[in-house]
């Protein structure tokens, strides 16, 4: 990929993340960018939702979290 097309992609993304924080989706970077790739392969994003939303359905204990752990020093 060539630096202006990732540069591009990196602000997508960036654009992505702040929106999903605002709607509170409890995404992070790493998940969104994963749908987003199987949204752009074909995949039905109603279908995609569905299955996020019953994932975290079946295990309402781990939910995503936009922070990353601090590692202990």
């Amino acid at each position: 990929m060539d630096p202006e097309a990732a540069r591009t992609a990196r602000d997508s993304l960036d654009l992505v993340f702040h929106m999903s924080n605002i709607l509170e989706t409890g995404l992070d970077r790493h998940t969104l960018s994963i749908l987003i790739a199987l949204c752009e392969m074909g995949l039905n994003p109603e279908s995609l939702a569905a299955v996020v939303k019953e994932l975290r359905r079946e295990s309402p204990t781990s939910s995503s979290s936009t922070e990353p752990v601090a590692s202990p020093r």
